[in-house]
């Protein structure tokens, strides 16, 4: 290895290619062992190429600073609120209870379940109002996902800033988050499980840790428990995981109003409506009752809820036509039902002076349509 060394040396070339310097052996019957050995010492300066000089170091590029969003920022709105209170809101049911759970500050998950039109939501909204706390209210769909539940990057003037979404909003004000229609969601609404936990949570976006603050809870409202409606009613309700219904501490089971609680409802609607009419709303009691128990037996496929019977109040208010007023307000349902629904209110109702028996007793605009 030495010999060919010195013939390489002794030559006036500075570099050398791997082919030049196996001719240069072979014409001096020098190993190729001594070859490969003599190239390992040697500066590889570039593809194939050789030198005994000073390797020449490979250009490094200066070093750049890691990339950064440099127009990425966390935008928090004023979505958190202390909601009104509505001079038509009645205290009844589980009101009182969900007062307690709030004005307790703990976090208290928990699931409140029933018939649509109810005061679910109504009532959460109200009892974070009688106690002053925070709230901002989030509304699912089956297209409702993390991105719209944690936050995702948005495109405002321009840059590119990472809105936070209402779940994380309500987490760092402490606020009380309603997840509203809460069987109307996907599995993608399992991105939640950590924050149904109570604890700190990471946003995988931002790698931005979210602690809860002191007051935060989740409250869900849905028109099942999560095994989907059996009976087709709200064909949207889905079947929801039972790891994610499991961190919910409580359920509690929403009924409607009793006759006297929902006369109280009725007449609060009345009087911000300047309806004047008791007996009306006595009436609309009563067949609303008789509906609902028959619905329980399975006599009839539909039910008016409370929610349905202010509709007919606001109705009223307007065309001061009792009939008329709940025609209007029943007309969504199939026509053997709301024929039904309009023949029991003709019977319960003895200031109505037509009946669905006998057209000629309708009033002529009635007759006309």
């Amino acid at each position: 290895m030495e010999t060919l060394k010195q013939l390489l040396k002794n030559t006036e070339k500075t570099t050398f290619k791997r082919k030049e310097i196996l001719e240069i052996a072979d014409e001096n019957s020098i190993p190729h062992g001594d070859v490969w050995k003599l190239l390992r010492e040697m500066n590889n300066v570039s593809r194939g190429c050789y030198s005994f000089g000073q390797a020449n170091k490979p250009v490094t590029k200066a070093k750049q600073p890691a990339a950064v969003l440099q127009n990425v920022s966390s935008i928090v709105n004023e979505d958190c609120y202390i909601p009104d209170k509505n001079r038509t809101y009645v205290k009844w049911g589980n009101h009182s209870s969900l007062v307690k759970i709030i004005e307790s500050k703990m976090f208290y998950p928990i699931y409140i379940q029933g018939m649509s039109g109810n005061g679910k939501s109504f009532m959460v909204e109200q009892a974070c109002a009688q106690t002053k706390s925070e709230y901002i209210r989030v509304q699912i769909s089956p297209e409702t996902d993390e991105d719209d539940l944690i936050g995702g990057f948005r495109l405002i003037n321009g840059e590119t800033v990472f809105h936070k979404g209402p779940v994380v909003k309500a987490m760092e004000s402490g606020a009380i988050l309603l997840i509203d229609e809460i069987d109307r969601s996907t599995n993608k609404i399992l991105c939640l499980q950590g924050v149904l936990e109570g604890k700190p949570i990471m946003i995988k976006k931002t790698g931005e840790v979210i602690t809860p603050s002191h007051g935060f809870n989740v409250i869900a409202t849905g028109n099942s428990k999560g095994r989907g409606s059996e009976d087709g009613r709200y064909s949207a309700a889905a079947i929801i995981d039972d790891a994610f219904l499991e961190r919910f501490v409580a359920v509690i089971d929403q009924e409607y109003p009793s006759p006297a609680q929902e006369a109280k409802i009725l007449n609060l609607h009345a009087n911000a409506f300047d309806v004047d009419d008791s007996d009306f709303i006595q009436s609309l009691i009563g067949w609303a009752n008789v509906i609902r128990k028959t619905f329980e037996n399975d006599g009839v496929d539909d039910v008016i809820s409370t929610r349905r019977l202010c509709h007919i109040v606001k109705t009223y208010s307007i065309f001061n036509d009792r009939m008329k007023s709940i025609e209007m307000c029943i007309n969504r349902f199939d026509d053997d039902t709301r024929q039904a629904f309009l023949d029991l209110y003709s019977k319960i109702d003895v200031n109505v002076d037509y009946t669905l028996e006998d057209p000629s007793t309708w009033p002529a605009d009635v007759q006309s349509q």
